[in-house]
């Protein structure tokens, strides 16, 4: 403010940012949504159930019954 009177320029200066600042949600690389080793993988067409396979990710396992793409439950 150049008088003191209030009149100095908008958004400049400590409190005008967003406060987002670094560290964010804390997840990390890759977004931090691993489901770990077990657990199952179902099919969202017929809901067919099948054990997760270890290194092969549900949504590139096929259905048994219906041929569609499984996701993890």
């Amino acid at each position: 403010m150049p008088r003191g009177n209030g009149t100095g320029p908008k958004g400049q200066g400590p409190g005008t940012g967003k406060g987002t600042g670094r560290g964010g949600a804390g997840q990390g690389r890759g977004g931090g949504f691993a489901a770990g080793p077990g657990g199952d993988c179902v099919c969202p067409k017929c809901g067919e159930k099948t054990s997760h396979q270890l290194g092969s990710p549900c949504y590139e396992q096929k259905c048994p019954k219906c041929g569609a793409a499984m996701t993890r439950e």
